[in-house]
């Protein structure tokens, strides 16, 4: 796993995060999903068989091309977040790879209630005095015992959710019907259909953004506008929450977005404008270092002159010179 993998998997797991980010997608902003109702969903060992020789393909093999990030569940809905880094990473078969997917997570629910009918019919029969009379109404009809799904039994809606971590507009399909070729529209008609729901910066606007109720919006904007330079600044000058942003997202801008922010290490909040100011600061100095260096100039002349160039004390150019020797 790479190091935006990891990064992003560990935020998307603070459920607080998880949460606003169905909150928007579905509800616009309004707190219909609490966090603290949510609990981690286990799907790293669902194997679904298929085929009559009892051939199974593990879910694990999903997981790995869909970049699941993390599962949870309120009991009244599955809900999984997947995520995408950057236009090379984006999957052009997405509709069908995430259909796949969610039909999975269902399958694994019906194999589920199955085992639970047989587990329950197995308990039932070696607790009866006479497990030949189990009551009529106990028993599954012809349908239900082929399938192991009974009647009144129901299925917890899956809902995936694909966050896309790049600023570039998206340009890949996000329904079956996209990726079909041009056929008979009646037959287009009867087709299967799969939409994919997804969460991309570059294709919402500032109030859709503002909808975020946690700091996966200072996340979003940040990113929506990290190859604009001048509107960056404006929106990060402009927005008092950019002064003080948790370190976890922080960090989350840093990697995805390549910035090379400077911030202090620890815990404390960081100070976006600060961090991008320092950033550009020692930009420079990069440069200036990289120069004075092909000029052929010694190390500790070098020291000396950014030292006077960028009003730093001694100590502090030898820091911050040798980290671009």
């Amino acid at each position: 796993m790479g190091k935006i993998d990891t990064i992003t998997k560990e935020y998307m797991e603070n459920p607080v995060v998880f949460a606003d980010a169905f909150n928007q997608f579905l509800y616009h902003g309004e707190q219909k999903i609490d966090p603290a109702r949510l609990t981690e969903l286990d799907t790293t060992g669902i194997v679904v068989p298929y085929g009559a020789d009892g051939a199974s393909v593990p879910e694990q093999k999903y997981r790995d091309v869909l970049k699941l990030l993390y599962a949870m569940t309120d009991g009244r809905a599955a809900y999984c977040v997947m995520g995408i880094e950057s236009q090379a990473e984006i999957q052009y078969a997405l509709p069908v790879k995430n259909g796949v997917y969610d039909f999975l997570q269902l399958s694994h629910q019906v194999s589920e209630a199955a085992r639970s009918h047989k587990q329950v019919t197995k308990e039932r029969r070696m607790g009866a005095q006479e497990p030949d009379k189990i009551q009529e109404e106990e028993k599954p009809t012809g349908g239900e015992f082929l399938s192991g799904f009974w009647k009144t039994d129901r299925l917890v809606p899956v809902i995936s959710l694909v966050i896309y971590f790049g600023s570039e507009r998206w340009d890949a399909p996000l329904s079956l019907r996209e990726m079909y070729s041009e056929v008979d529209s009646v037959i287009m008609t009867y087709a299967p259909d799969y939409h994919v729901n997804l969460i991309a910066p570059g294709e919402m606007s500032d109030g859709e953004i503002d909808e975020f109720h946690s700091n996966l919006r200072e996340v979003m904007l940040y990113i929506k506008y990290s190859k604009d330079k001048k509107k960056l600044d404006e929106i990060i000058e402009g927005d008092s929450k950019f002064q003080s942003v948790e370190r976890q997202a922080a960090e989350v801008i840093n990697v995805v977005t390549g910035s090379k922010l400077k911030y202090p290490e620890g815990k404390g909040a960081v100070n976006m404008c600060q961090a991008i100011r320092q950033m550009r600061e020692e930009s420079k100095i990069e440069g200036a270092v990289e120069t004075y260096k092909d000029l052929g100039i010694s190390l500790v002349e070098t020291i000396k002159r950014i030292a006077e160039r960028f009003q730093l004390s001694e100590s502090e150019s030898s820091e911050v010179v040798k980290q671009y020797w």
